[in-house]
């Protein structure tokens, strides 16, 4: 069963932007990764220090092995972050 993550972050003041080209550089490696469908990073309208990455991944299995792989990858400069990560975890069932 595929896997959808929802991840919120939140930039430092006025520096949404410039993670948001970090995290966009990294999305276009990772959607390369098997069984990733997808991984983009959106910037809110609202608020620009917000975003929020979207993954779909075929399975578990998959995700975990993006995992260990994404635990090899060099951190994005703490210092364009604020607070702590959120990451939400769904099975995916298409509803239409």
């Amino acid at each position: 069963m595929a896997v959808r993550l929802i991840v919120s972050i939140t930039a430092a003041a006025g520096k949404g932007s410039e993670l948001g080209k970090l995290y966009k550089a990294r999305c276009e490696d990772i959607v390369k990764e098997p069984g990733c469908e997808q991984f983009e990073v959106f910037q809110s309208v609202v608020n620009p220090d917000r975003l929020c990455i979207l993954e779909r991944w075929t399975d578990q299995a998959a995700l975990d092995v993006h995992s260990k792989v994404n635990s090899t990858r060099a951190p994005l400069p703490a210092e364009l972050r604020v607070g702590v990560t959120e990451r939400e975890d769904y099975s995916y069932n298409r509803t239409r």
